[in-house]
């Protein structure tokens, strides 16, 4: 199983799931990512979090006692961030909490006719009133861009339904489609890319999700790595066509291939 990973000079390295679950840190996390820097591996943290600022991310990964700095920080907020800028400075609606909302200051915002409606998750602040809000800026012109359309999501309480079924329903009543711009894009992958100066054979992905993770890494060219933490389920990857090209129980593991 070594030679799988024999060209890898790069890591993706997924963080609720993956790194920790909610407020725990999982068991071997920070001395594997130590053991990496160590190897002179270069590692993105890359996460479809909505509800975190990246500087609010990089404050967490720092309390679980991780040597991680904050461009290392990958998230589907920074994507979208980025994406926005190379359309010059369009105005958006932001359905975002107060946190990661701050990383959009660059952009005017518009309560009304927004060029972009930017949907990240707001959790119980769903309803029927905002969905429709968004209903008429589409109609009105607005594109959306979706930071990610996750089904389901880990917490420590157990699986929780994600922001994907609101994109969704918008998709289906506005009869648009949304840019997804957070993991599995190819956009989100090309961006880490990009940013890590690597190429797609050097880079393998270490997830928790087979389709978000994993098919969305060897969709951009790279390596596949599942890991049996976080929403991890053996029947989702019994049903998935997507298959891993390492399957291991934990982060920590991952020593051992390196």
């Amino acid at each position: 199983m070594k030679t799988i990973l024999s060209d890898i000079s790069g890591l993706l390295l997924d963080l609720d799931g993956v790194v920790y679950i909610g407020e725990r840190v999982i068991e071997g996390a920070p001395e594997a990512v130590r053991y990496f820097k160590q190897k002179n591996i270069t590692c993105r943290f890359t996460t479809n979090t909505t509800v975190r600022s990246v500087a609010s991310l990089h404050r967490k990964l720092k309390n679980f006692n991780l040597p991680v700095e904050n461009e290392e920080i990958f998230s589907a907020v920074k994507a979208a961030v980025r994406f926005l800028h190379q359309m010059g400075r369009p105005s958006c609606y932001l359905l975002l909490t107060k946190d990661p909302a701050g990383d959009f200051a660059a952009f005017p915002v518009s309560e009304t006719e927004p060029e972009y409606v930017i949907i990240g998750d707001v959790g119980k602040y769903w309803n029927y009133e905002l969905v429709n809000k968004v209903f008429h800026m589409v109609l009105n012109g607005a594109k959306m861009i979706a930071l990610h359309k996750g089904r389901f999501w880990q917490t420590e309480q157990g699986l929780q339904v994600d922001m994907g079924a609101f994109v969704t329903a918008l998709e289906y009543a506005t009869g648009q489609k949304a840019l997804v711009i957070g993991k599995p894009s190819p956009v989100f992958f090309q961006q880490v890319l990009e940013d890590m100066g690597l190429k797609p054979a050097q880079t393998a992905m270490v997830g928790d999700d087979i389709e978000s993770d994993i098919g969305g890494a060897q969709g951009a060219g790279m390596k596949g790595i599942l890991v049996k933490t976080g929403k991890y389920r053996p029947e989702l990857v019994k049903n998935s066509k997507i298959k891993p090209d390492l399957v291991i129980d934990s982060l920590a593991d991952l020593v051992d291939y390196l």
